[in-house]
């Protein structure tokens, strides 16, 4: 590690539990963030900053004038521009260490699958529940951890998967797979509700990868920022699950 990286991250060096080798693990991993909107804009820069090896880009949108509000990652320069080049530019300004990949499309099945199996970790940071469960079923058929993060209106929720472990998959949770969800451009979302998520997913990317702490695998994370309460709740995987299921296994 040169003396540059070692000053640039300094900071969570110094952290007991984290030290050198903790740092290096970052710089020696991969992660792929699905969805460079207002959750991964904040996933994207909080990793970049902290020393991540490489982070893969996925996003099929461009950037548009009603997205600045949240979506901290693009400028209104950008606006019109893909998301992902807009990203890349903004975390290469911020950290020039990490390589980035972009990837200006949507993935189909067996590209997700691809791409999961490339990675260390998967982030979910889309908006809608079709791809959140495509992207969980990747992970799970990769068996590559996947940190999950959804926000709406003043409501956020995380929820962290990992292999071999006894906590619900996101299919767990939506057990009726045809149910479906509103979007913030249908119901709205205030700007810092999905920066506070997104920061929470950046933390249990690093806490998955390092070791440091103890993540929410088996744990369902929510915030009412309307009340500015947290609630944790045990999800214990779902026996039949489609996905991870006893039956799958």
């Amino acid at each position: 590690m040169t003396d540059e990286e070692l000053l640039r991250y300094s900071r969570q060096i110094l952290l007991p539990d984290f030290d050198i080798e903790g740092q290096e693990r970052l710089r020696q991993s991969g992660v792929l963030i699905v969805g460079l909107g207002g959750l991964g804009s904040a996933v994207a820069m909080y990793l970049a900053a902290a020393g991540i090896g490489s982070l893969t880009l996925v996003d099929f949108d461009r950037v548009d004038l009603s997205n600045l509000q949240r979506q901290i990652i693009h400028r209104t320069a950008d606006i019109g521009r893909p998301k992902v080049e807009s990203a890349r530019d903004t975390l290469l300004a911020l950290n020039p260490l990490v390589e980035i990949v972009a990837v200006p499309k949507m993935l189909d099945d067996t590209e997700l699958l691809e791409q999961a199996r490339r990675a260390d970790v998967v982030v979910d940071a889309c908006d809608n529940l079709p791809t959140r469960l495509a992207i969980n079923a990747a992970c799970v058929q990769a068996g590559v951890p996947l940190v999950s993060g959804a926000a709406i209106r003043l409501e956020g929720q995380l929820l962290v998967w990992r292999p071999g472990g006894t906590g619900a998959c996101y299919r767990c949770l939506y057990r009726d797979a045809e149910v479906t969800t509103e979007t913030c451009a249908q119901t709205g979302v205030l700007a810092p509700v999905v920066g506070v998520i997104g920061g929470l997913q950046a933390v249990e990317v690093v806490k998955v990868l390092t070791g440091l702490g103890e993540t929410l695998d088996g744990r369902l994370l929510l915030l009412d920022a309307a009340r500015m309460e947290w609630r944790t709740l045990k999800v214990p995987r779902w026996p039949e699950c489609p996905v991870c299921g006893d039956k799958t296994a």
